[in-house]
């Protein structure tokens, strides 16, 4: 199971989300989505683990998104494909995720879903012990 990292060049929370998998060493494959724009079957694959649909990964404060004036939710699928790839910063950054999981933005407590099941039940039970010491 391949963690995919979506970023852009210039995205202070791409960098952090980079950084946080690199120092947790979790393996992952980074991709320039403004070189490499995504394709209509990666888009169908983050449409279907998001919860919200477009709402989740498209950005409202993005240039194109402000510039098209589009109500997205009315577009076929096809035609938002064809606009995410002609115009990819008009989603969320970053984008990660693998075949269960999808993270969109940097949030430090939501990506460590992206850790091993036993990394994030020991580090439940030392927080957990933590916790009794104060008492």
């Amino acid at each position: 199971m391949t963690v995919i990292l979506y970023t852009t060049p210039s995205c202070a929370s791409c960098r952090k989300a980079r950084h946080w998998l690199d120092t947790h060493r979790i393996a992952y494959r980074e991709r320039n989505m403004v070189a490499t724009p995504l394709t209509a079957s990666e888009l169908k694959a983050i449409l279907r683990l998001t919860e919200t649909g477009t709402d989740e990964i498209i950005s409202t404060r993005s240039k194109p998104y402000q510039q098209l004036k589009l109500a997205v939710d009315d577009l076929p699928l096809r035609e938002l494909y064809a606009l995410i790839q002609q115009n990819p910063t008009i989603l969320r950054r970053p984008i990660i995720h693998d075949d269960r999981r999808l993270q969109v933005g940097y949030n430090e407590d939501e990506i460590r879903s992206f850790l091993p099941r036993q990394v994030r039940v020991l580090a439940r039970n030392q927080a957990q012990q933590r916790v009794n010491l104060v008492k």
